[in-house]
């Protein structure tokens, strides 16, 4: 056989099979899927890099929080806004999610599945705060909004194996 296509291994198998024509994989693997699987890097990085962020956004909504409290100065004040609420109270509200969120970051970086759901409620109550908060910091609000829909989908899509063993 001089054909290239048609040559087989020692083994009788053809060595290119044109069935898997331009799909860059060999035929009888898995297909590609849109979605990143818990092998994916993208997946895992994502995830790991959610946990960094709700640790460091964690720790941040601590400090935004004790600047509320601390003095009432420090964020401009507005008129009338529909979701008024004291500047005191915000600053205990982002205290606290803050403290919580940063423990939560932490568990996702040691592989805690209760972290992931609870970096996932954290942040889906983050981005309705901070939507909240946006005429008292609005650029700082919209950067926030946009790092926790980030970490919402990055620990959505991340499924990791169970105790360690790789599918076949």
């Amino acid at each position: 056989m001089t054909d290239a296509s048609h040559s087989q291994t020692p083994q009788g198998s053809p060595v290119w099979d044109p069935s898997h024509q331009g799909t860059g994989r060999p035929s009888g693997s898995p297909s590609w899927s849109s979605h990143p699987s818990a092998e994916s890097g993208w997946a895992a990085g994502g995830a790991t890099f959610a946990g960094v962020l709700m640790m460091v956004n964690g720790i941040l909504a601590v400090f935004q929080g004790i600047a509320a409290i601390a003095e009432d100065d420090v964020y401009a004040r507005i008129g009338d806004y529909v979701y008024e609420i004291n500047l005191t109270g915000w600053g205990w509200i982002l205290m606290i999610l803050g403290v919580i969120a940063a423990v939560a970051g932490w568990g996702i970086l040691k592989g805690a599945a209760w972290a992931r759901v609870t970096g996932i409620v954290l942040a889906s109550l983050s981005l309705v705060l901070q939507f909240l908060f946006l005429p008292y910091a609005p650029v700082w609000s919209i950067i926030l909004i946009a790092i926790d829909v980030f970490v919402i989908w990055a620990l959505a899509v991340y499924r990791p194996t169970g105790s360690g063993t790789r599918p076949a």
